[in-house]
């Protein structure tokens, strides 16, 4: 079996650039340009004001030119981490209005998937969306309550997150449309999640999320839609921190897919 290629973030010099080599700017150049043309009529148009706001280019942007763009419509960041965080330093990160992403990309060889989330996910995938206020309000928020939980409720409170923030989907003039960006940035996910019949689309209940396990590296058999943005931010006033904790006390649903096997 081919080895798992080992991703690590870059190290920054004094200015705070990471510096990319020609194949990683090819490579995120090849990306952008697919993935532009994929998500044309299945993103949400509030995901695709904000693409046209951060103006990417044929080159990996730095994070500290996303975290200029961002401040100046809602106050946020992008702060570089490794690929992996602990979840109270994820949260923290939310709270204080900062967007945790990795400054690596995915090698050529692994162009269509990595469970990592590489800085094509992060910056394409999460950050348009980081222009809209509701959206953003409702990061900020729920990294604050999520602060708030130990680290067994704060895994619980990420499955929230995952079915909203990571693959949520909203309803527009009638029509399903992607904002969570985990499907924005995926080749595969925009196409299945909008318009194959194989998975179910349920209107977001936040206890029904909660109780809902997911895997990272399949396709996935629930999305969760919303009406609007500001159903997000409505989601704070019902205390999901509180209903996380009284999700503990109820069955999870059963799975939609088999066991994750261990390599």
């Amino acid at each position: 079996m081919k080895k798992k290629h080992v991703y690590h973030s870059k190290t920054l010099d004094k200015d705070g650039t990471a510096h990319y080599s020609h194949t990683e700017n090819e490579t995120w150049a090849f990306l952008l340009k697919r993935q532009k043309e994929l998500v044309k009529t299945r993103a949400s148009k509030e995901y695709l004001k904000g693409v046209e706001i951060l103006n990417f280019e044929d080159k990996i942007p730095q994070h500290y030119e996303i975290t200029d763009i961002l401040k100046s419509h809602t106050g946020w960041g992008v702060e570089p981490v490794p690929a992996l965080i602990q979840p109270e330093k994820f949260f923290s990160l939310l709270a204080n209005k900062r967007f945790p992403a990795a400054n690596f990309i995915r090698i050529p060889e692994e162009i269509d998937y990595i469970e990592e989330p590489d800085v094509f996910h992060e910056l394409f995938g999460h950050c348009p969306l980081l222009t809209n206020a509701p959206y953003a309000e409702f990061m900020h928020q729920y990294g604050k309550l999520a602060l708030k939980a130990d680290q067994k409720t704060q895994m619980r409170m990420f499955r929230l997150f995952w079915f909203t923030i990571e693959f949520g989907l909203i309803k527009e003039d009638n029509l399903i449309k992607a904002y969570g960006g985990g499907i924005l940035s995926s080749k595969s996910e925009i196409i299945y999640s909008v318009e194959s019949d194989i998975p179910e689309r349920r209107p977001l209940i936040p206890m029904d999320a909660l109780r809902t396990k997911f895997r990272i590296d399949i396709l996935q058999p629930v999305y969760f839609v919303i009406e609007s943005y500001d159903d997000l931010f409505k989601l704070i006033a019902v205390d999901p921190l509180k209903m996380a904790q009284e999700s503990f006390f109820m069955e999870d649903f059963p799975a939609k897919f088999e066991k994750r096997k261990k390599a």
